[in-house]
């Protein structure tokens, strides 16, 4: 019988057939033989099917709604409020979308279990500092290379207490979750609330002070509110109408909590440029006034008041409540 000698490359096959060593690029991408049989995890997450989420949808809503004015008021400055969509995604993909460094702030989430991040990107954080110390917002600061100072992190404590507190007041109602604040950090790898293959919940909420624009990311593992997802999908997948009646109930009674800003003009008298230019401190403007005026709300006239003085401040008295045919400003039929 003959012998024959193997080649180098087929001992070094035999020889990664043995170890287990068989390199990647022999492999990746090539599909397993028809047939075959492949490894899967029933307790992957990649297998629960997922819908939309209206309670967070509402939630996310009243939050935004509610922490414009404490932001505002923190601020001394107006500011505008954007909310994303309710996005499910890897908790790797969270992060690589996250700029880096940035103020992570780890929260928990009782009575569930596990912990949620409200992540505030740096040049939200600089437009506050500089409202507050009355710059302009022109030049914005970097916090590339250090750690935020002793003051920066004062008024980053604040926003988030602030928008703790917000956020569970939007959970009223809803479910009894309270939201705790832990510690900060800003390195990703120190706040690994979920495996890096792990599904979260996520929300980016885009907040506009002056010309600068920041961010406001909050990310919640699936995991964490997987216990109350019939709460938060109660109006998915064709339940009982009970359901969308109290939806609606709950939409309703926050339209009736929303701030409204109310304007009651007194008169206009019209002028030209040259009568513009001309004046001086003591000239008199004849305005005509009627017994009565309207009030309006966002261009809309909802209340024809008399005016006057009480208790030593300016005020109208309302005469009359503006309605259409149907249904009052107020959402009352017959008001």
């Amino acid at each position: 019988m003959s012998q024959q000698n193997l080649s180098q490359d087929e001992v070094d096959a035999l020889l990664q057939g043995m170890t287990g060593d068989v390199p990647v690029a022999e492999t990746e991408g090539v599909r397993p033989p028809k047939g075959s049989v492949r490894e899967y995890n029933l307790a992957s997450e990649d297998r629960i099917v997922r819908g939309r989420m209206p309670m967070l949808e509402v939630i996310n809503e009243r939050f935004s709604r509610n922490v414009m004015p404490a932001l505002t008021e923190f601020a001394q400055r107006n500011l505008e409020i954007s909310v994303g969509e309710v996005k499910v995604q890897k908790y790797s993909a969270f992060l690589r979308e996250t700029m880096v460094p940035t103020n992570f702030n780890v929260v928990s989430m009782r009575p569930l279990r596990g912990s949620a991040l409200f992540v505030c990107d740096p040049t939200l954080i600089f437009a506050f500092i500089d409202a507050l110390f009355g710059g302009v917002g022109k030049f914005p600061a970097r916090i590339e290379g250090r750690e935020f100072s002793g003051t920066e992190q004062r008024v980053i404590m604040r926003i988030v207490e602030i928008l703790l507190r917000e956020y569970n007041k939007a959970w009223q109602g809803i479910y009894p979750l309270e939201l705790t604040y832990q510690r900060s950090e800003m390195q990703p790898q120190f706040v690994n609330i979920a495996a890096a293959g792990d599904v979260v919940v996520t929300t980016v909420f885009t907040i506009e002070i002056g010309e600068s624009v920041g961010s406001v990311r909050v990310c919640i593992p699936y995991a964490n509110v997987e216990p109350i997802r019939d709460v938060l999908r109660s109006n998915n997948q064709g339940e009982a109408p009970g359901a969308d009646k109290r939806w609606i109930s709950l939409l309703s009674d926050q339209i009736q909590s929303a701030e409204v800003e109310l304007v009651a003009e007194l008169a206009k008298a019209p002028a030209t440029v040259e009568q513009l230019l001309a004046m001086k401190v003591g000239d008199f403007i004849e305005l005509d006034l009627g017994k009565t005026i309207k009030a309006h709300v966002d261009g809309v006239p909802v209340l024809e008041a008399g005016y006057g003085t009480s208790g030593g401040h300016y005020a109208i008295r309302i005469e009359r409540v503006l309605t259409n045919q149907q249904v009052s400003w107020i959402g009352d039929q017959n008001a």
